[in-house]
């Protein structure tokens, strides 16, 4: 048998995969209270990664099934993690670069998902050629598996052709370029086309059908020839690659020949049989002076025994005349060699390692219900945090119910009032306010060192390329810092507007606790403190006053009514849908998902009741509170107003009291919010940090590139050209095409701030907005897109980001269900200090 070509490998790097894996599924996936951990798989993948790469080039059968299985779990991956997110600086050499003289070889670098996964499926298409060419053609077996696997390089080859520049998009590695993928395609194809030859003639098919099948693959290799000999391919390939495909193309031009011949002796047509003799004769010498080897030589041998009978027969019994072989009939073409389509999965057992993971189309759907659902929620239980609001106000001007209750026990505090006292006193006084005010100094300057840091390294990546680029001239051609960092600079920004409206709701904070602290202090000091401050007053007799009995029946309505706000406040924060699996489902059916439509179902099926009884709550409070004030007036009328001191001090109390609360509120909420920013800002700068890594790499390699060649070029003068050579001076010669500067970086945000996202303008990543915990978007000014992925446990604020006013024209400080006060025009937001920060 002639032997067959096999493709080089590419030659892979060590790359540590772990930690910016790692990184990214921490940062997509995982939430405060729901933290992804997929060590074990990941780590499972570094050594899947590591076995199949180095495995391959020892070329056996077994080598293919660790390759594929690493190639499946890429595409799964691929399918939950968009490839230019993972900055990983994958790096590849040339697979039919020899090196230098000091054993360099061709390579390039790029930190894309996409890229390692061009390059492994290049390699799969090598290595099935290299154990394609071990196989032997004297079994049937053999045969089989040589011709699945040269068809199934070819289809790899062909679809890396199509795909390859959309991938990457930059300029690849000779053996990347579209025109030597198509080339090696061709080449796949001829050479599978010969194992069917080989198998029609070991077993011992008709002579027609074998001619026919040497006649294509004649065609085959003289395709597959001329493409070789392009200009801008010829010089890639091995000194023996082009003579072996001539000898090729002539060797199965003549079997062709040498079985057509058969057939004609079978017809008698001698003349025919011997111009066809010749012509094999012809082309067997050809193909063995244009490799160096005989190849077929039993058929040559044959072809040559044939032709003398066949010229003996003729010259004693047939004399018929010898036609040229220009005139004889073509022979037909038979071709059952095809281009395979690419598989996936390629192993029939492949067990994806990242199942926790849910496709990119799932994510977002799924992120996107949950800002769906957290607006619905939060705006439900504004409404009912404002309606509260508006009637705690009232009862706090009005006195009540403190105004109405009787003392007993000597005492001359209201019971209403000791209740309040005690339960700030439960809630830890006036010592936790402070305690926690501060701690906020402290939250605050950790989330700024971590976006200095962060903002630190960024510098430091662009003055390094500045430099360099400013010392090489063009010849440094790598994409400009500022081009790949835009997105990074927009949403450090942003997040230093955040740490600034931060800082600004704490000041409000700090002012509000100020005015209530004398209240607050009061309330915390107990029932003796209280008694020693409120004024004194006239006792008086309430148990005759129908006023009286009027307000604590309506007191009783309103603790009715706020009871019921609580219940529903609680079945809005508890209800949980999964809308998963109903993604998942959609998905598989339709390939793709219709998640509003899926969305508004759930959600009204989820919360559509309960949007019904916070209306109904508003409505009644409207009547209640008009009765509250007319019973009141009556009361002061029957009562008079000796009391007046007395009751504005127990107001006093009684709105310091609801300051506590609010302000309490506003302090855990605010401790989250700085601990879920650190969480973001440490994943952010993570991200930062490989790409910078990415970029390092990236930038030695182009120094070692660019030191070599310097190293090599001849440091001997060029003597001068005498003043009579009129010839034009050379040309300057064109950069490497490798290295030529990537296009224009794109724009387009979406998801979180992870440094990914190459996009058909460059092969650097960008990465999506900084997202914010769930629900309350504290700067309103710069709205965020919809497909986050919020952490849970959110700040649960108005819609529009902003709260109205209370009532008195002053900043709203009501206790939001899980949310800090509004301070226009941002805010805090909550979060989970995170277990893993620096």
């Amino acid at each position: 048998m002639a032997e067959l070509l096999s493709v080089p490998l590419k030659k892979p790097s060590d790359v540590d995969i772990v930690k910016p894996l790692k990184n990214l599924i921490q940062s997509r996936y995982s939430t405060a209270d729901k933290p992804e951990d997929c060590s074990e798989a990941i780590n499972e993948f570094a050594k899947m990664r590591t076995n199949a790469l180095w495995k391959a080039f020892e070329k056996y059968e077994s080598s293919l099934d660790l390759i594929y299985g690493y190639y499946d779990q890429i595409v799964a991956l691929e399918s939950k993690i968009p490839p230019n997110e993972l900055q990983v600086p994958f790096k590849w050499k040339d697979a039919f670069d020899k090196g230098n003289i000091f054993g360099s070889k061709m390579s390039l670098t790029i930190p894309s998902l996409s890229y390692e996964k061009v390059c492994v499926l290049f390699n799969i298409a090598a290595l099935q050629s290299g154990v394609a060419a071990a196989q032997s053609v004297d079994n049937d077996d053999g045969l089989k598996l040589a011709a699945k696997l040269l068809q199934q390089a070819a289809g790899i080859f062909n679809y890396l052709k199509s795909t390859v520049m959309l991938s990457i998009q930059q300029d690849p590695t000779p053996d990347l370029n579209p025109d030597t993928l198509g080339a090696l395609s061709q080449l796949m194809i001829a050479q599978a086309q010969q194992m069917f030859v080989h198998k029609a003639i070991h077993d011992s098919m008709k002579d027609s059908v074998i001619a026919k099948l040497a006649s294509a693959c004649e065609d085959l290799y003289s395709e597959c020839l001329k493409t070789f000999q392009r200009e801008n391919l010829k010089h890639i390939w091995d000194r023996d690659w082009l003579s072996m495909i001539s000898a090729k193309q002539a060797a199965f031009g003549a079997i062709a020949e040498l079985y057509q011949s058969m057939v004609c002796k079978a017809s008698k047509s001698i003349g025919e049989e011997i111009s066809r003799l010749q012509r094999a004769s012809e082309l067997f010498k050809a193909a063995t002076s244009r490799c160096g080897k005989s190849l077929f030589e039993d058929l040559a041998l044959k072809a040559e025994r044939n032709l003398a009978e066949a010229k003996k027969d003729n010259d004693f019994i047939y004399h018929e005349r010898i036609p040229d072989i220009k005139a004889v009939d073509p022979i037909g073409k038979a071709q059952p060699a095809k281009v395979l389509q690419v598989a996936y999965p390629m192993t029939s057992n492949f067990k994806d390692l990242f199942t926790e993971l849910v496709p990119v189309a799932v994510h977002q759907a799924l992120a996107s219900y949950e800002i769906r659902k957290t607006e619905i929620v939060n705006t439900e239980i504004t409404k009912l945090r404002e309606a509260n609001q508006q009637l705690n106000s009232l009862l706090a001007s009005l006195n009540l119910p403190a105004a109405i209750e009787v003392t007993d026990g000597g005492s001359s505090v209201p019971p209403s009032l000791l209740e309040k006292a005690s339960s700030v006193a439960g809630l830890g006084g006036i010592q936790e306010l402070e305690r926690m005010i501060n701690e906020l100094p402290e939250a605050l300057k950790r989330n700024q060192d971590i976006l200095d840091e962060t903002d630190r390294m960024l510098n430091e990546e662009k003055s390094s390329d500045d430099q360099l680029r400013q010392q090489f001239k063009e010849k440094w051609t790598r994409t400009p810092s500022e081009k790949l960092t835009e997105m990074f600079r927009s949403n450090s920004a942003k997040y230093r507007q955040i740490i600034n409206n931060a800082i600004q709701a704490d000041k409000v904070v700090k002012e509000k606790f100020e005015s209530h602290r004398r209240g607050i202090e009061l309330l915390s000091g107990g029932p003796g403190a209280i008694e020693a401050a409120l004024p004194t007053g006239a006792s008086q007799n309430l148990g005759d006053s129908s006023a009286v009995a009027t307000l604590r029946q309506l007191m009783e309505e309103v603790e009715t009514i706020k009871a019921e706000r609580e219940a529903t406040e609680a079945e809005l924060k508890s209800a949980t849908t999964d809308m998963k699996d109903s993604f998942l489902s959609a998905l598989a059916k339709d390939g793709a998902i219709n998640e509003p439509a899926l969305s508004f179902d759930n959600l009204g099926k989820t919360y559509g009741h309960l949007q019904k009884q916070v209306q109904e709550g508003i409505e009644k409070q409207g009547p209640l509170i008009e009765r509250i004030k007319n019973a009141h007036a009556q009361f002061v009328s029957e009562r008079g107003s000796s009391a007046g001191g007395r009751d504005a001090m127990m107001s006093s109390l009684a709105a310091a009291h609801d300051a506590y609360r609010d302000l309490l509120n506003n302090l855990q909420e605010g401790t989250k919010f700085y601990n879920d920013l650190t969480q973001m800002l440490v994943q952010f700068q993570n991200k930062v940090s490989d790409f910078c890594f990415a970029r390092k790499t990236e930038k030695d390699e182009l120094l070692k590139d660019l030191t070599q060649a310097s190293s090599r070029t001849v440091s001997t003068p060029t003597p001068a050209t005498p003043s009579y050579h009129q010839d034009p001076p050379p040309s300057s010669a064109p950069s490497n095409p490798q290295q030529q500067g990537a296009l224009p970086y794109p724009t387009q945000v979406q998801g979180m701030p992870v440094p990914y996202g190459a996009t058909p303008q460059t092969p650097y990543p960008t990465y999506m907005p900084p997202p914010m915990p769930q629900g309350y978007n504290p700067y309103a000014t710069m709205p965020y897109p919809s497909n986050y992925q919020f952490p849970q446990g959110a700040y649960q604020g108005h819609p529009g980001g902003v709260y109205p006013p209370q009532q008195g024209g002053q900043p709203g400080y009501a206790p939001q269900p899980g949310g800090y006060p509004n301070v226009p025009p941002g805010s805090y937001a909550p979060g989970t200090y995170p277990s893993n920060t620096w």
